[in-house]
């Protein structure tokens, strides 16, 4: 027991000669530093008090000051967490363009799988389907189900292109070029900026109508019906098709007059049109979700971009008779318009996660968002086709611009003879071959980045319905609705007031980091964002405390379903 307690006693001297040590260094640190502070000061005095002095001593104290001044050092590890975090700032700029780059590939091979299955494999649906009118009932198999829904869907799809392209024929696209070509630079420039903003109000309503032509055609008989019935539904979808077509076809025609153009100055203030974009988005505040919508836009964007130009090189060369040193021509300014539009992205993108300190490894995130849209289509209990899933999370709807596509080459390319038709089936064959290609090289890497992301059990999940969401939004409306009376009720009772909790709560920051609440619907996010570092949950009271207001729960990415024109504003 008596060595026991020496030693007690000897570690007790210890830990005592160890604090005196400390605070030793620690006084002479700031005995160091109050010197310094010291010599500025009484530097400054005796320059003050030497003024009606003799020059010699003016002249040492300037001759002081400039050696101070010169020989005056400072340690960056003092703030060693500020200089860090602007580093990491640094770094993650520079990861941006890399990581942005392979988002936009991933996208654009999606946006590009879900355009070729309009010319492959939806004509091939279609056929199927009228195949199966025309024999099941030969077959007496009455008892049995006429088309799926699925079936249905893809047999609205073909006559409304149908239906559209008779449509589209009677459109003159000479004159329509002469029309336009006539207009001043300024009136054109303003006409492309209102086209490009009509043409996201439509892909923002477009795929509703198309989805509620689809319910109503394929909505269960014991079910309420809809008030208007399948046909003017369908008809609205027709004339929506065919104006969103002609709105594109006006843009196209637009952009072909300013690569026309002889001075280029159209084409020059269409391209600085883009770099006013980042004024317009860099500067506001973005949050997952929103820089979520304001990527899959950009996807969309650069794909519709890159068709259009398709369109106006196969005017041009149709103009030219098909001489390939025209292409050479075109191909300056086609990679100007490429170059401006990545350029623009890049920088955007960048700005954006540097001032809502947001890390790259988000769009990570994002692709693996859109890997989750095909591989669950893919499934058996798939609810939506890929094409719609796209043309719901992108704003990116097929229809329209295939159609303009498809008006352009047949009106282009003439067909004369067996040869003719020989190559158009080789085509066709190759299309379908790549089709296939894109599609097999896409689901493994969607399942790769699925599997990178744990997501593989959201795969099995229902999908939400209709009544358990608002019945979810209700709940939590409710519940944030009580929590605040009761914070009051326990503040003052416990004699406490609201800001000296919020200090008690930052004096653990342990404690508080541990108890990090996150909602059902952010699981999904890897990465939080400020504002939910900050929910926090009182553990004496077991009240949750939200900073200074409360918010309602964000939305899960896989539950951003349709491009917003508004979708990057937060009021």
């Amino acid at each position: 027991m008596a060595d026991s307690l020496t030693g007690l006693g000897e570690e007790k001297e210890k830990e005592k000669e160890d604090k005196e040590r400390d605070t030793k260094t620690n006084n002479a640190e700031q005995n160091k530093q109050k010197e310094g502070v010291n010599e500025t000061l009484g530097l400054h005095e005796k320059n003050g008090g030497t003024r009606g002095e003799k020059g010699n001593l003016s002249d040492l104290s300037l001759i002081r000051f400039i050696t101070t001044e010169l020989t005056r050092g400072y340690f960056l590890e003092h703030n060693e967490a500020k200089y860090t975090e602007r580093r990491e700032r640094v770094y993650t700029c520079l990861r941006i363009p890399k990581e942005l780059e392979k988002l936009m590939t991933f996208g654009f091979f999606l946006c590009l799988d879900t355009f070729l299955y309009v010319f492959t494999l939806l004509p091939l649906r279609v056929i199927l389907a009228l195949l199966r009118v025309i024999t099941v009932p030969c077959c007496g198999l009455g008892g049995s189900r006429l088309l799926q829904p699925a079936q249905v869907c893809d047999v609205l799809k073909g006559f409304i292109m149908v239906l559209c392209y008779s449509m589209m024929s009677y459109v003159d696209y000479a004159m329509m070029y002469h029309l336009i070509r006539g207009q001043s630079v300024i009136k054109l420039y303003i006409i492309y900026n209102m086209l490009e903003v009509a043409d996201r109000l439509f892909s923002s309503f477009g795929q509703d109508i198309l989805d509620a032509l689809y319910w109503t055609a394929t909505e269960p008989k014991e079910k309420k019906r809809a008030p208007i019935g399948v046909i003017p539904h369908f008809l609205m979808a027709v004339l929506y098709v065919f104006l969103h077509a002609l709105l594109i076809m006006v843009q196209a025609t637009t952009l072909n007059v300013a690569f026309n153009s002889h001075n280029k100055s159209l084409l020059t203030i269409m391209m600085s049109n883009n770099f006013v974009e980042i004024k317009g988005s860099v500067f506001k505040k973005f949050e997952k979700n929103n820089l979520f919508q304001m990527s899959n836009s950009d996807i969309k964007e650069r794909f519709t971009n890159y068709i259009l130009l398709l369109i106006v090189c196969l005017r041009n060369m149709e103009q030219f008779s098909w001489n390939p040193d025209h292409f050479w021509v075109l191909f300056p300014d086609v990679l100007m318009v490429i170059t401006s539009e990545v350029a623009v992205d890049v920088v955007k993108h960048a700005f954006i996660t540097k001032f809502n300190d947001i890390s790259a490894d988000v769009y990570g995130e994002y692709r693996a968002s859109l890997a989750f849209d095909l591989v669950s289509s893919r499934q058996k209990n798939a609810y939506t086709d890929y094409s719609d899933s796209v043309s719901r999370r992108m704003g990116f709807i097929p229809l329209p611009l295939a159609l303009l596509l498809v008006r352009v080459v047949t009106s282009s390319v003439k067909i004369q003879g067996s040869l003719s038709f020989m190559c158009v089936l080789l085509f066709y064959l190759g299309m379908i071959t790549l089709k296939v290609l894109n599609s097999i090289v896409l689901l493994g890497t969607s399942c790769m980045f699925v599997k990178e992301a744990k997501m593989e059990e959201k795969l099995f999940d229902p999908p939400p319905s209709v009544s358990s969401s608002r019945a979810n939004s209700r709940a939590n409306r409710a519940k944030n609705a009580q929590a605040t009376p009761q914070q009051e009720i326990t503040s003052d009772k416990a004699g406490v007031s609201p800001a000296s909790g919020i200090s008690l709560l930052t004096d653990k920051p342990e404690s508080a980091s541990s108890t990090i609440l996150k909602s059902d619907s952010d699981t999904f996010l890897t990465t939080l964002d400020e504002d939910e570092e900050d929910k926090v949950i009182n553990t004496d009271t077991g009240l949750e405390e939200d900073g200074l207001k409360l918010r309602t729960p964000k939305k899960d990415l896989l539950e951003i379903d349709r491009f917003t024109i508004c979708g990057n504003r937060i009021d």
